[in-house]
């Protein structure tokens, strides 16, 4: 019985053996395949972060060789033959020509910072910022209307630029003579718990300086975005 077993043991190991050699023989290629599905997936997605790494790398140095030119003028020039991989990095570097260039046009600079904010593919935290410092921009060319309507924008919209907009339009409206306006606007902002410190000082002051009470205003939010400041 024990040869018995053991021949029965052998055959069946052979059995099994050539059922699947014959397995590997029909569906090995799908191993196989896979395999190199899963290395070239592998090695394509390092050459990719490789090639991306490289990129910012090169933007980053592009940037920073703009930057150390002597005179703004210079710099504005380097900075807009800096080629951008990709929007956001386009916005940066048209914030940054724009802000070189502000003293000399500042009226073109204008035009490149709204150039910015009117970019569909563009992040709207950079949309905000290239609108915010347009309207501010001495001499930029902007009627009253056009940064009023863009400021309402921006205050509507809401983001971290929310309230340096309302402080902009209490100004717009002191520079129109609306008084009124301008101290309703003030003290809204004053009393927002999303105001810092520094912003919250800074209307406080206009408000003391037209001869008005500040009101009682909340603690300034830590947390909150130090670009309002």
């Amino acid at each position: 019985m024990s040869d018995t077993d053991s021949f029965i043991e052998e055959v069946t190991e052979e059995v099994r053996r050539d059922r699947l050699f014959r397995l590997m023989r029909r569906y090995g290629w799908i191993a196989i395949l896979a395999i190199l599905l899963l290395v070239g997936g592998a090695a394509w997605n390092e050459w990719r972060k490789a090639q991306a790494r490289a990129t910012a790398q090169d933007f980053g140095d592009s940037i920073l060789s703009a930057l150390s030119a002597e005179d703004r003028a210079a710099r504005a020039t380097a900075l807009a033959n800096v080629d951008a991989p990709n929007p956001e990095a386009a916005a940066v570097v048209d914030l940054l020509a724009a802000a070189e260039g502000a003293d000399q046009d500042p009226e073109a600079a204008a035009a490149r910072l709204l150039d910015i904010a009117d970019r569909d593919a563009t992040l709207s935290v950079y949309r905000q910022i290239a609108t915010l410092k347009a309207v501010t921009l001495p001499g930029s060319g902007l009627s009253v209307e056009d940064r009023r309507t863009r400021l309402e924008g921006m205050v509507s919209e809401g983001g971290v630029v929310r309230l340096l907009a309302e402080e902009q339009l209490a100004l717009l409206a002191l520079e129109t003579g609306d008084r009124a306006g301008a101290l309703e606007a003030l003290t809204r902002i004053a009393v927002d718990a999303e105001a810092t410190a520094g912003l919250r000082r800074r209307v406080t002051q206009v408000i003391v300086a037209l001869g008005e009470e500040p009101p009682d205003t909340p603690m300034a939010d830590p947390d909150t975005a130090t670009v309002l400041q």
